[in-house]
């Protein structure tokens, strides 16, 4: 289970461990929809009218981090199990460090990534998958609620308006991206897929961490099974990470991008929403000002905490 991913990009194809892990995934999404059942400022060109209404061969589908919610959504899951004494600190100052870095730079580290992985595999190693996902429900309401982007929220709802599924692509746990996906009123969500047995954790992932190609898989297997035309479809995120996933779709969104997402949205002409102005933060209740206090604030402590256990 991983939310943090690369500094650099690289292409890569997809793997038999990422086919593996977009196909659990999306047949883990499929069980969980089952039991789940303000559009974005015009730009300055006229656009033709998005979503269509009453195809339901289209979909769409959302990345979490960054493009739904601010910040990292395994950051927000280990600061409530910390709260609820799952791990040491020294194991929150890991998470810390990966959210500051997450936050600071934009973009998505592996070594972080297979360390967040890691870190949460074995916490939850020998816990049922109920009490994780009651546990979720939970820390949605302390962490995460009040961390939803309103204008990447309304592009979702404008989607679910005109009678089209909504589905969450994460490299969060599946358990996690549902919890967040059913308080949202979307479909459901395609997330890494942890290997349980009788419904308690092994501590082993089912392939790979949803992330990359991995992502691409699991949309390519849900909309196969789902009957859809992924050239009506539509994707949004915030990361170059995603290029495969956007690439397949007929309407690929970048979302508060960072730099190289931007650069190639530009170059194939995708459209893009920024949602990260002073104006858009006062909305969230997050003054401009403060936000960069807070991520100075948190950075500080995260290094500081980092150079201790050195």
């Amino acid at each position: 289970m991983a939310a943090l991913g690369w500094l650099t990009p690289r292409r890569r194809s997809a793997t038999a461990r990422s086919v593996l892990a977009g196909e659990a995934s999306a047949e883990a999404a499929r069980k969980s929809s089952q039991e789940l059942e303000e559009l974005a400022p015009p730009d300055a060109v006229e656009e033709p009218d998005f979503p269509v209404l009453g195809d339901d061969r289209a979909a769409a589908f959302f990345d979490l981090d960054n493009t739904v919610m601010q910040g990292a959504a395994l950051f927000h899951f280990g600061r409530g199990l910390y709260k609820r004494k799952f791990f040491e600190t020294r194991d929150l100052a890991k998470f810390a460090w990966q959210q500051a870095w997450f936050r600071l730079a934009g973009v998505e580290d592996p070594e972080h990534m297979q360390e967040a992985r890691d870190s949460a595999l074995s916490i939850v190693k020998g816990h049922r998958v109920s009490e994780l996902m009651s546990i979720g429900e939970e820390i949605y309401d302390e962490y995460m609620a009040e961390r939803i982007w309103p204008g990447t929220r309304a592009l979702a709802q404008a989607h679910l308006d005109a009678g089209q599924k909504v589905w969450l692509v994460t490299a969060a746990p599946v358990e996690i991206a549902t919890v967040i996906a059913r308080r949202l009123g979307l479909t459901g969500a395609l997330g890494t897929v942890a290997e349980s047995v009788d419904g308690i954790y092994t501590g082993k992932l089912v392939g790979e961490p949803l992330h990359g190609p991995a992502k691409a898989e699991a949309v390519r297997a849900l909309a196969s099974a789902e009957d859809l035309d992924l050239s009506r479809c539509a994707a949004y995120s915030d990361s170059h990470n995603d290029i495969p996933m956007l690439s397949l779709v007929g309407h690929p969104y970048a979302i508060n991008p960072d730099s190289k997402l931007r650069k190639h949205a530009r170059d194939f002409d995708w459209r893009l929403r920024d949602y990260r102005t002073a104006r858009k933060a006062a909305k969230v209740g997050i003054p401009a000002a403060a936000g960069v206090g807070a991520v100075a604030g948190g950075t500080a402590a995260a290094i500081a905490l980092h150079r201790r256990r050195r």
